[in-house]
C-alpha cells in the first residue's frame, strides 16, 4: 500500500530501469515514482509500484523544461526528486539543471564534469590519470570511416554511440554491438549501419577483450552531495543478453568483493568531486590480469537492481541524502546475493562457468537471489502472462542468439 510522502520521486526514460528504480523506492518508502517518457510504455504500467505517464514530445529540446515545469507545478506541495532512468536523459537533466533546480532536486554533477565522463575519448584521458586501463578505440564518422584501417588487432568490438538515434533505425543484422572477426566483416558492418540505415553520428570501434560473460565487473557507487563516496558495490555479471536488441546488458549478476578495485573507484570519484550515481563497467583480461574499463554511466539500469538486492538500497541512498538529509557512512558491500531477470533453465545451461552455476544454484536454494521483475508483491493477471511470456521468450533468444555477435542473425 503506497503512503503519502511530501517527496515524489520523478523518473525519466527507460522503462525497465524506471521498474528497478521504482521498486526500490516503494520497498523503502512506500512512495510511488511517476514515471514519465516520450513514448508509451506498455510493461510498466501493469504495476502498481509506479505511475506512468505519457508526456508526447518530452525528449524535444524545446518541449523539455516546459513540460518538465507543469509537472513541478501540478505537484507544487511536493520535493521532486529528479531522476534519469538512460543516457539521454542524463544528457537533458543536467544541460538544463539550472533552470530545473528552481523545481527539483537534481543529484546530478554540472553539464561539463557529466559530458567529461560520458564521452569516452575523454573519459578514458581522466581516468588513465588514476590507473585504470581501458581497451584501445578510435571513433569514426561517416566521413572517414571507408578510408578507416583498424590500429590493432582483430576482433574488434563496433558500437554506435548515439543509441537514440541509432534505436530508430531498421536494416537487416541490426545489433546494438557487434564483434567484427576480421577487415570484410568489419567493412560489411560499416557498409549495414551507414549505408542501409538513416543513422549518421559517430561510431566506436574498439579492441575486443577475449573472455565470456562472468569476465565482466560492474562497480556501482553512490557518492553524497558533500562528494564522499558513501556505498560501493562491486558485482560479477555472470549472463549478458544475447539477443540483436540487448547485446551485452545484464540479466544476472552475483555480489563480489574486491577492496582493492573499490579503494581506486572511490579515490576516482572523490577527487574529481562527484555527486550521485555511477556505474563503472569493465571486463578483467587474461592476457594482463588486469580489469580493462570499459564505459562509465550516470544513470540506474535495471541490474543496478543486485545492489538494492543484496540489502543497501540505492535509491534509499539518495532519498535520505538529498531529501531527508540523513548523514550516511561509507559502506562497501560484502554479502553474497544472486540477482537475475532470466528463467533458472536459462541461466544454468548459459552461464559456461560451471562453478559459478554451482553458487548459483547454492544461493538459490538459501534463498539469497532475487529477480527483479518476477515480484510476487506486484502481481495481477496481466502482469503475470506478460512475465511468464518474456520468460518462455529468454528460452527461444538464447537458443538463438547465443554468443552470436556478429551481422548475421
Amino acid at each position: 500500500m503506497a503512503i503519502e510522502h511530501t517527496f515524489l520521486p520523478v523518473l525519466l526514460g527507460d522503462e525497465m530501469n524506471a521498474y528497478g528504480m521504482a521498486r526500490a523506492f516503494y520497498e523503502s518508502y512506500g512512495v510511488k515514482p511517476l514515471a514519465l517518457n516520450h513514448t508509451n510504455m506498455e510493461k510498466i504500467q501493469q504495476s502498481d509500484l509506479l505511475t506512468f505517464r505519457e508526456v508526447p514530445r518530452l525528449h524535444i529540446e524545446e518541449r523539455f523544461v516546459i513540460a518538465l515545469k507543469a509537472i513541478a507545478e501540478e505537484f507544487a506541495g511536493k520535493k521532486l526528486l529528479l531522476l534519469a532512468c538512460d543516457e539521454f536523459y542524463v544528457k537533458k537533466i543536467v544541460q538544463h539543471k539550472e533552470e530545473l533546480a528552481e523545481y527539483f532536486v537534481i543529484p546530478y554533477v554540472d553539464a561539463e564534469l557529466a559530458n567529461e565522463l560520458l564521452t569516452r575519448e575523454s573519459m578514458y584521458e581522466l581516468c588513465a590519470k588514476f590507473d585504470f586501463h581501458y581497451p584501445a578505440m578510435h571513433v569514426c564518422t561517416v566521413n572517414d570511416y571507408e578510408g578507416f584501417d583498424i590500429p590493432f588487432e582483430y576482433p574488434v568490438v563496433i558500437k554506435p554511440l548515439n543509441m537514440t538515434k541509432y534505436a530508430t533505425c531498421i536494416f537487416p543484422g541490426k545489433k546494438k554491438v557487434y564483434i567484427a572477426k576480421d577487415n570484410d566483416e568489419k567493412d560489411a558492418i560499416f557498409h549495414a549501419i551507414y549505408k542501409e540505415s538513416a543513422y549518421r553520428d559517430d561510431i566506436m570501434v574498439q579492441q575486443y577483450i577475449p573472455g565470456e560473460d562472468a569476465h565482466m565487473c560492474v562497480v556501482n557507487a553512490y557518492v553524497g552531495q558533500d562528494r564522499k563516496v558513501k556505498l560501493l558495490s562491486v558485482g560479477n555479471p555472470i549472463l549478458e543478453e544475447h539477443s540483436p536488441e540487448g547485446i551485452g546488458r545484464y540479466v544476472a549478476i552475483m555480489t563480489a568483493y574486491d577492496k582493492e578495485l573499490m579503494d581506486r573507484v572511490k579515490l576516482f570519484l572523490e577527487e574529481i568531486r562527484f555527486q550521485g550515481f555511477a556505474t563503472f563497467d569493465m571486463k578483467y583480461d587474461e592476457r594482463d590480469g588486469q580489469y580493462k574499463l570499459l564505459s562509465i554511466e550516470l544513470h540506474n539500469e535495471l541490474s543496478n537492481y543486485y545492489v538494492t538486492a543484496s540489502g543497501h538500497n540505492l535509491m534509499q541512498y539518495v532519498a535520505d541524502d538529498f531529501i531527508r538529509g540523513s548523514k550516511q557512512q561509507l559502506t562497501y558491500v560484502q554479502n553474497k546475493h544472486l540477482w537475475t531477470i532470466v528463467p533458472n533453465g536459462v541461466l544454468f545451461k548459459y552461464v559456461q562457468n560451471e562453478q559459478l552455476v554451482i553458487e548459483a544454484k547454492s544461493l538459490i536454494r538459501q534463498g539469497m537471489a532475487t529477480d527483479s521483475i518476477f515480484n510476487y508483491k506486484d502481481m495481477n493477471a496481466k502482469r503475470w502472462l506478460n512475465i511468464t511470456l518474456d520468460n518462455l521468450s529468454f528460452y527461444r533468444q538464447y537458443k538463438k542468439y547465443f554468443n552470436n555477435k556478429g551481422l548475421s542473425n
